[in-house]
């Protein structure tokens, strides 16, 4: 695995999932996303937008999210991201292979499975 830390390989494999299920909650443009996940990680996981926003136009491309510009008074245009019907099935696959995943992993690296 060389210098590479996996926390780096995890988040990358969990970025979909991650986003999905904030913009689920509400539509949110790419710097809340941001911080919610930093916030809610403990600060464990950080993304910058520089990142995350291809990440959010793949996800539009796919169907999964649909951003629309949002102007208000005293500040600047954002994009704002929502969640589709579509996206609403992706995210439960993803939830869902996400729990077979974690549940795989503790099988094996819990000592009284050893």
């Amino acid at each position: 695995m060389g210098d590479e830390q996996p926390d780096k390989q995890w988040k990358k494999g969990s970025a979909e999932l991650l986003i999905l299920s904030l913009v689920e909650q509400q539509p949110r443009h790419g710097y809340d996303i941001c911080k919610l996940i930093e916030a809610r990680s403990g600060g464990a996981l950080r993304f910058h937008v520089t990142t995350l926003y291809p990440l959010l136009y793949r996800l539009e491309e796919r169907g999964f999210v649909v951003g629309k510009w949002i102007e208000k008074p005293e500040a600047r245009r954002r994009r704002y991201y929502s969640l589709t019907a579509q996206g609403r099935k992706e995210l439960a696959s993803q939830r869902q292979s996400w729990r077979e995943f974690v549940s795989a992993i503790g099988r094996v690296v819990e000592p009284e499975n050893a």
